[in-house]
């Protein structure tokens, strides 16, 4: 999968892509086969497990082509959201100081 890209920077994470649309696309495949699947193999149905291994195997190939980009854009949020809360503490500590 060559024409998958694995490595992001932030800012390119946060653009729509490729990636995006293949993991809208196979977002609700791999759930309507993973439902139909598993409904069909509690009946024991040799077309149901062929469904839900199906289902598993594009849930896997989902997760490969949309993971790298979701890593990277929550990296970035987490330390966004570390740096708010110490400049958040610092100034609470500072109003809690003068009163």
């Amino acid at each position: 999968m060559g024409f998958i890209k694995r490595e992001w920077t932030p800012y390119e994470a946060d653009k729509w892509t490729k990636e995006d649309w293949i993991a809208i696309v196979l977002s609700p495949i791999s759930y309507a086969m993973l439902m139909i699947g598993t409904a069909l193999s509690m009946f024991l149905l040799t077309i149901g497990f062929v469904i839900l291994i199906a289902g598993i195997i594009i849930t896997v190939i989902m997760f490969y082509v949309i993971d790298p980009k979701l890593s990277k854009i929550s990296d970035e949020y987490e330390k966004k959201q570390k740096h708010y809360i110490e400049e958040l503490e610092r100034n609470a500590n500072w109003e809690v100081s003068n009163e």
